[in-house]
């Protein structure tokens, strides 16, 4: 795949706050980020990351060439010295970050930057841009998918998405939720996420009448033969000229692998009446596929219905994630380092829900022994050690009251080393992998987490030491 070098998407206020902090002198201070978000789209109980492998290929290609500096030049802001210093820039810090396909909660750091101070402040937009949206566009497929409960769901959306990137970056962010192909080529021959599709309304209108258009399909495609059979009437000629070119054409064949889509009206009548109609005609063999403005609830909905459906395509509901299009992830400072010495930052909020959490941080997923599911997630101090042979106690941030205590878990570090020193540390897996990896974590959920409405809240607590640092920190203010 080529990686395009995105070098200069930023914000702006990214470069002056760059060239102020070379100004004065801070450029090499460190500094640590947290990158994390604050509620979970669609009201659901947790979001997947996604989008890690794009930030290292962005990290990677981190550089300003000879063009971008001159235009820094003409914006007359800049100072000549600072331009010098970006001409031979690259990133030095270190990351890290929660793997991709892994279910993640508000209020936890899913990546966190260390590294100079103009460093990691100017790598805040692109990060941000990445890890939104494709987090956002994972954690919809995944509800989609759960929904069909088993039943593929393939990702139809190029054409309603929000440009070219977010049709390619989209479908892959989709198949790391559990979509089990997209129509997208250009996402299959990038990031081999298996292409897939049928054909238009305007194919069939192309021939002199529907069961031509039909016919003809099937003998171009016969081991890839699904016919949108809604062109002109469902019920009256799609169904009965499907069946007819089926037998006509690929049971001759010994061919048995084919199907029907249906694309507007009332979807679940339609599908029973579908089933019906190709059972009587001994094509019990014949999926039945059904696309059109679907979504997790729309598709959750003509299941309980009864609806008679094989597979879903899902088009501009998961690709823009209508219901909430915005993931809200953020990217804030927690801590600087003077001397050697890490000293933690807060921002502080009339909003308590804006107060962030300080301090370089280590991310625990304890797991229940028994059961092997994910009970609660426990940020620490970076220097902090837990026993895993001993009890371990934590209590909720905000209603400290509510306490739980450990005896019989195991626990996950979540974030895991993928910069050191401005060198790549980590090897991205394979997009199966990551797929893989995704349900294998989804489905060491409790299933309360993991309703549509009022789910489950997992909780993501803090260590003593680290609820002491915050709270002297508000003190102090």
């Amino acid at each position: 795949m080529k990686h395009t070098n995105y070098t200069m998407l930023c914000d702006y206020y990214e470069l002056t706050m760059a060239n102020g902090y070379f100004l004065a002198e801070k450029k090499d201070e460190i500094a640590y980020f947290d990158v994390f978000f604050r509620n979970i789209p669609d009201g659901g109980g947790y979001a997947i990351a996604t989008g890690l492998e794009q930030v290292i290929d962005y990290i990677k290609n981190l550089s300003f060439t000879e063009e971008d500096i001159e235009y820094l030049r003409s914006k007359n802001t800049f100072d000549e010295r600072f331009l010098e210093y970006l001409s031979t820039f690259r990133f030095t810090g270190d990351i890290y970050a929660i793997e991709e396909g892994t279910p993640i909660f508000p209020g936890e750091p899913i990546m966190i930057v260390k590294a100079p101070a103009i460093e990691a402040q100017f790598i805040e937009t692109f990060i941000l841009l990445t890890l939104n949206h494709q987090s956002l566009i994972a954690t919809k497929a995944n509800r989609i998918v759960r929904a069909a409960q088993g039943r593929p769901v393939a990702e139809f959306g190029s054409r309603r998405a929000q440009g070219p990137e977010a049709a390619i970056l989209g479908a892959r962010a989709a198949y790391i939720g559990g979509c089990s192909a997209t129509a997208c080529t250009m996402s299959d021959r990038d990031y081999h996420i298996p292409a897939t599709g049928t054909m238009a309304h305007s194919w069939v209108q192309m021939f002199d009448d529907e069961y031509t258009a039909f016919e003809t399909y099937c003998k171009l495609y016969p081991d890839n033969a699904t016919l949108l059979v809604d062109t002109y009437d469902t019920i009256s000629s799609g169904i009965p000229n499907a069946i007819k070119a089926f037998k006509n054409v690929l049971i001759p064949q010994g061919k048995t692998s084919f199907g029907i889509r249906l694309d507007s009206g009332d979807i679940s009548y339609l599908t029973k009446k579908a089933r019906k109609m190709l059972n009587e005609a001994g094509l019990e063999n014949c999926k039945i596929v059904i696309s059109n403005s679907l979504d997790e609830h729309i598709i959750r909905d003509i299941i309980h219905q009864g609806a008679e459906v094989d597979s879903f395509g899902v088009g501009e509901r998961l690709i823009t994630a209508k219901s909430e299009p915005v993931f809200g992830g953020v990217y804030k400072l927690v801590a600087v380092e003077k001397d050697g010495e890490v000293i933690p930052k807060i921002k502080i909020s009339e909003n308590p829900g804006k107060i962030t959490t300080p301090h370089f941080k280590k991310l625990y997923r304890i797991f229940d022994k028994e059961t092997g599911k994910a009970m609660a997630d426990l940020l620490t101090v970076y220097d902090e050690v837990i026993d895993p042979t001993a009890p371990l106690s934590i209590f909720d941030p905000i209603n400290t009251w509510k306490t739980k205590t450990f005896t019989d878990y195991t626990l996950k570090e979540l974030l895991v080393p993928i910069f050191k020193d401005g060198e790549c540390v980590y090897q991205s897996p394979d997009i199966d992998s990551i797929r893989e990896s995704c349900l294998n974590q989804t489905n060491l959920l409790w299933d309360e987490v993991k309703r549509f409405e009022n789910p489950h809240r997992y909780y993501v607590d803090l260590s003593q030491k680290l609820w002491d640092i915050k709270h002297n920190l508000l003190k102090r203010s």
